[in-house]
């Protein structure tokens, strides 16, 4: 039979312990060994060192695996680490909890870790000292793309996407976030026959523009390696018939492994023109950043001259919250000085906002989404009138303080 590759790890640090007891290497082990037999560990071996002038090391080692605690005498502190795998893994845990009672502490700060094959965490940053933890179950694609570091897995939500570590799209969530990236542009475009995706390698942004209409979709994306894994893995977008048919550019879709930026310029002098042009990239950071050039200004104007009468640019613009808005302010003033139109979109799906822009003037561009909405050929399941109207008021931080 073999062993589960599974465990969990506590650390904890106690402080305003007794400076005796600290400096006491008899009665720390004494507890030590106490609080392991206690929670049902087998002890094999157990190694002590006492330092001049004071301090103490302690080191237990398990049929389990360790356990060790690390003494400060003068400031009443104790490091306390205790690994447990295998089917006695919450054993650490009740170890660590019998040895607080045991030495009494004035102030416990503790951290649980679950590793081995079915613990996988990716912390995905969501603002300056804040991240956003997943939990992973399986772990089904982990590799560095030329351009990126991929992982599919298992969570919660589904087959996940993440791209150096930020969320790109959950099978739970996938259909709200493409719908809220797309369908407002659909209802706002004049008509909708030739388009244009940048990015979203999974392949949902393609195929929901054929399903509403479009006779032609070109869907552009550098990462060859991402959209045919992606095409493999993922239980939605693209299958590999799908995308090897893409390729062959014998149907509506035709996948260009391309930079956006050259592809574009090679559009724009073949006189091309689109009724929407997608942009659904990995988030531009507030630092530099190499994929930032495919939101600013220079490119956005590509865009522009390649839209056809009444056409629309849509991209994926950024967080609203308060503390990771500072991107969403930049595109928010970005568009508004390109087109005569702009309208957002505030999803339901994680905290992103939508920005829509047509070089059209339409003096009511919402009233215009909400009567085009019911006649579109792509019927929505997460939008419908109520949510144009919400999704369409900017959040407060763009109406106070951003200059458009």
């Amino acid at each position: 039979m073999t062993a589960e590759f599974t465990g969990w790890h506590v650390l904890a640090e106690f402080g305003g312990v007794d400076a005796g007891l600290c400096d006491d290497l008899e009665r720390l082990e004494t507890a030590l060994r106490k609080s392991l037999v206690a929670a049902g560990v087998t002890i094999c071996d157990v190694v002590s060192k006492k330092f001049e002038p004071q301090g103490v090391t302690i080191l237990a080692l398990l049929a389990e695996s360790h356990a060790s605690i690390h003494t400060y005498p003068e400031s009443g502190d104790i490091f306390v680490d205790v690994f447990t795998c295998g089917s006695i893994g919450s054993g650490a845990t009740k170890a660590v909890e019998l040895l607080q009672q045991e030495l009494s502490p004035g102030s416990v700060n503790i951290e649980v870790i679950q590793r081995g094959h079915t613990a996988r965490r990716i912390h995905e940053p969501v603002g300056e000292g804040l991240t956003r933890v997943w939990n992973t179950t399986e772990t089904i694609v982990d590799t560095n793309t030329p351009f990126q570091h991929m992982v599919i897995a298992r969570t919660e939500q589904g087959i996940s996407l993440f791209s150096d570590d930020d969320r790109q799209s959950t099978e739970f969530s996938q259909l709200t976030y493409h719908e809220a990236m797309l369908v407002p542009g659909y209802a706002l475009a004049e008509k909708l026959d030739k388009v244009l995706i940048i990015g979203s390698g999974e392949g949902v942004a393609s195929q929901m523009s054929v399903a509403a209409g479009a006779s032609l979709v070109d869907h552009v994306d550098i990462d060859q390696l991402e959209v045919e894994l992606c095409a493999e893995h993922l239980p939605y977008g693209y299958t590999r018939a799908d995308l090897a048919e893409a390729v062959a550019q014998t149907g509506p879709i035709k996948m260009h492994y391309a930079d956006g930026w050259d592809f574009l310029a090679e559009a724009e002098a073949a006189g091309v023109r689109y009724d929407m042009i997608c942009i659904d990239l990995p988030d531009e950071r507030v630092e530099d950043a190499q994929h930032n050039r495919l939101y600013e200004d220079d490119f956005l104007n590509r865009c522009k001259a390649l839209l056809a009468e009444g056409g629309v640019l849509a991209a994926q613009a950024g967080c609203q919250t308060m503390w990771r808005n500072e991107t969403l302010k930049r595109s928010w003033t970005r568009f508004h000085n390109l087109f005569e139109t702009v309208v957002p979109y505030v999803s339901d799906e994680h905290e992103w906002t939508f920005i829509f822009g047509t070089p059209k003037a339409i003096a009511d561009p919402v009233a215009k989404m909400t009567g085009t909405l019911p006649t579109l050929p792509y019927k929505a399941q997460t939008i419908d009138e109520q949510a144009l109207v919400r999704g369409a008021i900017e959040p407060h931080a763009l109406r106070v303080g951003v200059t458009v």
